[in-house]
């Protein structure tokens, strides 16, 4: 019996320091788990049916993170070894230091297939390019779609599965995530709610009485462009508005004048996105303040200088916004073109004939009869208080939504007084700027637009212009006359998600993303975002992508080339406004643009002939600012510095139109309406 217990005790105590042993060796192995950092190091990737295999050339071990998708996930290496298994089907884009790789995998066959990033140009470029070649947008458009979720499904050629599968898809999920978007959804009501009201102020009479009354200020071609001009530059708070009101409002005093509806197009276009990207209070601002706090935080330099205080001292590089709303004077006072809107202009002046359309069967299919009605009495102020009820109650819901997010951050009772007192900015215009960045400027298009609509409609019924059942009638058909270029954003916007899915913009970010001379870094990362906004036709999601891209980076060359701390400081400012002009250069340039959209909307021109004519304007101002930023660093930068170079860029240009310019024929007399 006591052997037996003997042994007993042998066996059990043998299993308790094998117990010990054991959970003494795990504790161990996990802690010798030493993190990995391979961000400098170039991984090779093996697609190995549902793995994805990364290898090392130094042969090391550890935890490692990669960013998967957008998330930081842990690889475990041994001897330079590490396996990531794929659970769902679709792509997996990886991030490992400035290496990029994207991949598909497909889990009914367990495979996974390499698709190079170039591919994700392919979607947007297709798209222009058939625009460009038969003028057709919604089929270009639908084809750059069809073809980016082509790709997203592993570009599968002998599965006819797949064609059928990623049509479908575009519809069911591309176009349609595109009108779940409310912010999207907020820009085709105001959009709607816009083309109702100046269809009944149409009607009421109301626009012949403006264009009668702007013909004080507006009694020829030259006067009539620069009215167009300065309302457009008057109208600085959105961009959206600026371009739907403008085009609506001047385009019968336009046509009056034998003005073609591509350089009306032209003007608005090229007013509204410059002057809202420089402006100090704009429903831009907010985007702008956000994308550079947060971009200066990831620095650890938020203290040192305000998001506001940046954007004001980085306003003097903001060349292309500044040259072009000067170019656009320069063509008018010198009554001068070239390229395809010079033929354009002498069209219109020789024919009467305003829209690129040679017949009316070929005109743009939105174009409505929207003559007052019989009986009509042309007053001015019929139109005139819708329209500045719209640009008022958008100031206001500016200031009520901005008040409301302000009193919620600050912690307030909501008093606007309180609120205001309590807001950390110390000047005046900080604290409006503020404001308007905490503001919901799609609520305020809503309103704006729905009481404009509203205003008018009571003017219309009160003054006995129109009965309630036909003024519903022009209310809805100015719907209808939308219903194209919103076609056409909804297109715009699901391709731009595609682009956003295949990693377009981190592929084109990364291709300028070495060796770069710090010197000549604001020139590339203008190019890049021109190109990048072209390709999305967004240049809001340019500006969401490079300003966490290009300021960090400016920063870092700077700090590894050793420069001053004041030129790097003035490299950093010019970065920051070189995002932002270039964004909006790519916008004018792009027929997949909300903002170019909206322009040939409201101008009432095909769209493809706005883009053509308008872009070899902007590519001229374009090309001037790429120099004048360049040369501006060179020199130092600085207030001064920036604003003689600026004198100098409009003294060139000024110079170009003068002798690259075509006058234009003088019409035989001033045609004016009726």
């Amino acid at each position: 019996m006591k052997k037996i217990s003997i042994l007993l005790l042998v066996i059990l105590s043998s299993y308790c320091f094998a117990q010990q042993d054991s959970i003494d060796i795990n504790k161990v192995n996990s802690e010798s788990m030493r993190s990995l950092d391979i961000q400098d190091k170039e991984a090779n990737i093996i697609p190995l049916g549902d793995i994805l295999r990364f290898t090392l050339s130094d042969k090391s071990s550890g935890a490692a993170k990669i960013t998967i998708n957008g998330e930081e996930k842990e690889v475990v290496f041994t001897s330079g070894i590490g396996d990531y298994k794929m659970q769902a089907d679709g792509l997996y884009f990886i991030k490992q230091g400035k290496q990029q790789a994207l991949y598909h995998y497909n889990s009914t066959i367990r495979n996974s297939k390499h698709l190079p990033l170039w591919l994700s140009l392919i979607p947007p470029l297709l798209a222009i390019l058939l625009a460009l070649l038969f003028k057709e947008v919604l089929v270009s458009l639908f084809v750059g779609i069809w073809a980016g979720v082509f790709i997203a499904f592993g570009c599968q050629f002998t599965s006819i599965t797949t064609y059928f599968k990623s049509l479908m898809t575009a519809m069911d999920t591309y176009v349609i995530g595109a009108l779940a978007d409310a912010d999207h959804l907020s820009v085709i009501v105001f959009s709607m709610l816009i083309g109702a009201m100046v269809a009944l102020i149409s009607k009421n009479g109301g626009m012949h009485g403006i264009v009668k009354s702007l013909g004080r200020f507006a009694n020829n071609r030259k006067s009539t462009q620069k009215t167009t001009w300065l309302l457009g530059i008057l109208i600085f708070f959105d961009d959206y508005a600026n371009t739907l009101i403008v085009g609506n409002t001047m385009r019968s005093v336009t046509d009056s004048y034998r003005i073609s509806r591509e350089k009306l197009a032209y003007i608005v276009d090229s007013t509204a996105a410059p002057v809202a990207a420089i402006a100090f209070i704009t429903t831009w601002i907010g985007a702008e303040l956000g994308y550079i706090g947060d971009s200066m935080a990831l620095l650890g330099l938020e203290q040192t200088q305000t998001p506001y205080a940046l954007f004001i001292s980085s306003l003097k590089y903001s060349f292309y916004p500044i040259l072009t709303l000067a170019f656009i004077y320069f063509i008018i006072s010198q009554g001068k073109d070239y390229g395809p809107m010079y033929k354009a202009e002498q069209r219109a002046i020789l024919t009467g004939q305003v829209s690129p359309a040679q017949t009316a069967s070929e005109d743009e299919p939105n174009m409505e009869d929207l003559s007052p009605v019989d009986g009509a009495k042309h007053i001015w102020w019929y139109a005139a208080i819708p329209i500045f009820t719209v640009i008022g109650v958008t100031i206001l819901g500016l200031l009520i939504t901005g008040f409301d997010s302000a009193a919620a951050e600050y912690n307030t009772s909501g008093a606007w007084g309180e609120t205001w007192r309590t807001m950390e900015a110390s000047s005046f215009f900080t604290k409006l700027g503020t404001l308007i960045g905490l503001s919901n400027s799609y609520a305020a298009l809503i309103w704006s637009s729905f009481s404009g609509l509203l205003v008018a409609l009571i003017i219309t019924l009160g003054t006995g212009s129109m009965k309630l059942i036909d003024a519903i009638h022009w209310l809805t058909t100015g719907f209808k006359t939308m219903l194209p270029a919103i076609l056409v954003l909804i297109l715009a916007w699901s391709l731009a998600s595609v682009t956003d899915v295949l990693h377009t913009s981190d592929y084109l970010s990364n291709l300028f993303s070495d060796k770069i001379n710090p010197y000549f870094l604001p020139a590339i990362i203008f190019i890049l975002a021109a190109f990048i906004a072209f390709s999305t036709g967004s240049s809001w999601s340019t500006m969401a992508i490079l300003y966490p891209i290009a300021i960090p980076t400016a920063y870092a060359v700077c700090l590894s080339s050793g420069l001053d701390p004041a030129i790097s400081h003035e490299i950093l400012l010019c970065t920051i406004a070189t995002v932002l002009a270039a964004s909006v250069l790519g916008d004018h340039c792009s027929p997949i643009s909300d903002t170019t959209i909206l322009s040939s909307l409201a101008s009432d021109c095909n769209h493809i002939d706005h883009v053509r004519t308008q872009l070899p304007y902007a590519l001229t101002v374009g090309f001037v600012s790429i120099i004048g930023i360049t040369i501006a660093i060179l020199l130092g930068g600085g207030w001064l510095i920036c604003g003689i170079l600026i004198l100098t860029c409009l003294i060139a240009l000024y110079l170009w139109v003068k002798y690259f310019g075509k006058s234009l024929s003088e019409p035989e007399h001033e045609y004016t309406s009726a």
